[in-house]
């Protein structure tokens, strides 16, 4: 039974309300301040005296205990309050001291000040410098998802004026107060809670404003001074959390910070000794000779991986290219590409393989390994210059046919590891690309020269510099054509000179001892390959005698070829690209087949009206004569002429 309503059975006494047995007109009211009565009971005692007809000294006398009953009960119930709210900022206090999680103490803040206030909710918003405006942090009792999302200018609504203004402000009434500035998306979530009186005020930090403390009610209502000064008193301890919570946090990271520094310190020691330890096996392997395959070996064991010296061709294209422009190594899936370059020639590369967690230490062991690696090369490469001089002065003997005594030839050629008696091709090279200068250009000549005679000496074969370009001789293996060899070599001394070098083969040699002028013929039909191509825009790729056959010789001079092509089948051409069709490979077909559509639809394996339409769209793109002799041949030069401009897919 609620203690503000008085039963029937509890009401005094008029006896008791007389003061005959109760001692005077305070009796009643000690009993009802005794059992904390609601404030209707203290009309009672004058009621029941006004009924029973009782003396108006006497009513008098109990209006005016009645007053003072009323004072006392106030003011006990004042201590009360002021005791609860002394108890909260107690526990709130007690909480801040034991901080561990700022979030829990916030949310207890915004607890106890909607208790002890009474209101139907409270809510806490944080200033964001970075954006320049405060958002609601911890809520309580708040049923809008808009509401708990707010974000509010500086000046904006109630809390953006005093987050801006570092006051406390109070309406009773929000929609109907024009001292704030009201926007559409504030008064949407304010009206989604359904808010009526608000009370804010703010959380300082020294001088600094950081947020609001809100308390509000869904009614009017009118905050008193005190619950005001409470509210503030709730908003200074939960400044402190969040300044505490502020200095735990960085703490915390200064700590982190002091370990991090540490752990670095020795991680460093431990990467001067690796280093040092790096140098001396590198410093031993230069000073006894060691090769680049000793010198992966010894990496290999420092890093705790696989290392691997490979040729600039058989290494992955694009990593070795950023490696070698960077002057890095490169991470290339799970493994690492350091380039071995020298002077600006790209003589291979170091891999290390399976090692992607490669830190900043190892990954310039890797670097320098490389520059080991070039330097070890360089000295090997100065040892068989002179090797490569001698075997350019064989090749040159056999272009120039000067020593026809096969004898000698072939002792010449034995001790260059060469065999005169095995198929050979001959590769007519030259650099393509404009040269900035004629400095450039040589330095360029020199790099190819270098890389020719580097695979010539590898392969067992031969390389002279000759008309602006190289010339090498290299034996054909089992199962390889010329044209397999001379795009091989094209690839191979491109990737090793970085710049286009096109490739022109002759048909295979044999017997060159006995025959050395076969050498020379063989030249010339690469040279004549080399101008193909070169018309053909093919630069950069290699290509041999055979792949040209009898248009080789029309080739040999200037001719306009892309343009005799383009009057020729031009439009066919541009039907195909544009469509998608396949009208060139009909036409192939058609004229292979001796002009007969019903080969042509099996040599396709399409139906026969399928030729028949294709045919007849050819016929209104190339004119009704297009099967003339005179334009037939024309057409189907145009064909060859068209298939041998195409790129070649490696």
């Amino acid at each position: 039974m609620s203690r503000d309503h008085v039963q029937p059975a509890e009401r005094p006494t008029t006896e008791g309300a007389t003061g005959v047995s109760e001692g005077g007109a305070e009796a009643p009211y000690l009993e009802l301040l005794a059992r904390d009565a609601s404030v209707e009971a203290y009309e009672q005692p004058v009621l029941l005296a006004r009924a029973e007809g009782q003396p108006a000294d006497r009513i008098a006398a109990l209006e005016r205990a009645k007053l003072v009953a009323l004072r006392v009960r106030s003011e006990l119930e004042g201590r009360r309050r002021r005791e609860a709210e002394l108890s909260a900022l107690f526990e709130t206090a007690h909480d801040l001291a034991g901080l561990r999680d700022l979030d829990a103490v916030l949310q207890a803040i915004v607890q106890r000040a909607r208790s002890l206030l009474g209101t139907d909710i409270a809510y806490l918003s944080l200033n964001d410098p970075a954006r320049g405006d405060t958002y609601m942090r911890v809520t309580e009792g708040s049923v809008s998802a808009r509401f708990q999302q707010l974000r509010l200018g500086m000046g904006e609504g109630l809390g953006g004026l005093v987050a801006q203004t570092a006051r406390p402000y109070v309406t009773d009434d929000y929609f109907q107060d024009g001292r704030f500035q009201h926007t559409l998306t504030i008064d949407a979530g304010v009206r989604d809670e359904g808010l009526v009186a608000i009370l804010g005020v703010p959380l300082m930090l020294g001088p600094h404003v950081i947020g609001v403390l809100f308390a509000a009610d869904r009614r009017a209502r009118v905050f008193e001074r005190e619950q005001i000064a409470l509210l503030g008193s709730f908003a200074a301890l939960a400044a402190a959390a969040i300044d505490t919570a502020n200095l735990l946090t960085e703490t915390r990271a200064a700590l982190a910070g002091l370990e991090h520094a540490n752990e670095i310190i020795r991680d460093r020691s431990a990467v001067i000794e690796r280093a040092s330890d790096v140098h001396d096996r590198l410093a031993e392997l230069v000073l006894r000779g060691g090769g680049v395959h000793d010198v992966a070996a010894a990496v290999s064991q420092v890093l705790d991986g696989t290392v691997e010296f490979t040729e600039a061709g058989t290494a992955p294209a694009a990593p070795l290219e950023a490696s070698r422009a960077e002057g890095h190594a490169v991470r290339h899936g799970g493994d690492w590409i350091a380039a071995v370059t020298a002077g600006g020639e790209l003589l291979g590369a170091l891999v290390l393989r399976g090692h992607p967690g490669l830190d900043p230490v190892d990954q310039r062991t890797l670097e320098r390994a490389a520059m080991v690696t070039s330097l070890l090369l360089l000295a090997r490469r100065s040892a068989s210059e002179a090797e490569q001089r001698v075997r350019g002065e064989l090749l040159d003997d056999l272009l120039d046919a000067r020593d026809r005594d096969p004898r000698l030839l072939r002792e010449r050629a034995a001790r260059l590891h060469a065999d005169l008696e095995a198929t050979h091709v001959v590769l007519a090279t030259r650099l393509d690309g404009p040269a900035a200068d004629a400095d450039e250009e040589a330095a360029a000549r020199r790099r190819l020269w270098s890389a020719a005679s580097h695979l010539a000496a590898t392969r067992q074969g031969l390389a002279a510099a000759r008309d602006g370009g190289t010339v090498l001789l290299l034996p054909l293996a089992a199962g390889d054509t010329a044209t397999d060899v001379a795009r091989r070599t094209a690839r191979h001394l491109g990737t090793a000179v970085h710049q286009p070098v096109t490739v022109g083969a002759s048909a295979p040699v044999t017997d060159l001892a006995t025959h050395p002028d076969t050498v020379a013929a063989a030249y010339a039909e690469g040279r004549r390959c080399l101008d193909a191509l070169h018309l053909l825009g093919r630069d950069g790729d290699g290509a041999a005698a055979e792949d040209f056959g009898f248009l080789g010789l029309l080739l040999a001079g200037e001719r306009d070829i892309g343009g005799f092509v383009d009057r020729t089948i031009g439009p066919v051409v541009a039907y195909d690209e544009r469509r998608g069709t396949e009208l060139l490979r009909t036409l192939d077909a058609y004229f292979a087949c001796g002009l007969s559509p019903a080969r042509t639809k099996d040599a396709l394996h399409v139906h026969v009206n399928t030729v028949a339409q294709r045919l007849e769209r050819v016929g209104r793109l190339l004119g009704e004569d297009w099967q003339s002799p005179a334009r037939a041949l024309e057409i189907q030069l145009a064909l060859r002429l068209h298939r041998l401009a195409a790129p070649v897919r490696h």
